[in-house]
């Protein structure tokens, strides 16, 4: 009979352990979860914030909820971005002739700088969450001038493209471009919060 008892009070605590645990895992959110949840709120604050939060995510457990990885991810993914495409016009380039070529040869350029810039972003970001005192906020100013500059030689190279290309290539690079601007938008718009937020 003692026996019986002894396995009932197993039981029933085995049980109550799982229903317990199930209960919280119910109602307390993962730190995934919050992390995601703080990627889709900071987002909201950039131009398009839908392209945000899809690119970002997916690095969730890196940026934990941290204004500055956020940031700083955001710029390496503007980086990849821009690297990608200006390979792609660089590939253009070569197969196009005449005024055209020109363009896609101006473009390329200021793709390539644009790049430089952004990956000047990434190095300034890297390591600023442990950083304190007055070279945090010259970091960030350092940061924000870049990714501008990134944005600026994108709108020179699509600027260029309308007044000379034409047809599918035009449409294309102008296209290309364009996207790699919301990803620049977007980074910088994170970047700029950093002073309000840190």
């Amino acid at each position: 009979m003692k026996v019986v008892v002894c396995y009932a009070y197993v039981f029933f605590f085995v049980f109550l352990a799982g229903a317990v645990n199930a209960a919280l895992s119910e109602e307390t959110p993962s730190a995934g979860s919050n992390s995601t949840e703080f990627i889709r709120k900071c987002c909201a604050a950039t131009l398009y914030p839908g392209l945000c939060y899809t690119s970002l995510s997916g690095y969730a457990n890196e940026v934990q909820q941290s204004t500055v990885e956020l940031a700083h991810v955001a710029a390496k993914v503007t980086l990849a971005r821009l690297r990608s495409t200006a390979f792609h016009v660089a590939a253009l380039r070569r197969n196009a002739t005449g005024p055209e070529r020109g363009a896609l040869r101006d473009c390329s350029e200021q793709l390539d700088d644009a790049a430089e810039w952004a990956r000047n972003t990434v190095k300034e970001l890297k390591g600023l969450a442990g950083a304190v005192g007055p070279k945090v906020a010259s970091r960030v100013s350092n940061a924000l001038t870049w990714m501008s500059a990134a944005l600026t030689c994108e709108d020179t190279c699509t600027d260029g493209l309308l007044m000379v290309a034409a047809g599918s290539v035009k449409a294309d690079v102008c296209h290309r471009v364009r996207k790699v601007e919301k990803y620049t938008s977007n980074a910088l718009a994170l970047i700029h919060s950093l002073g309000f937020n840190r």
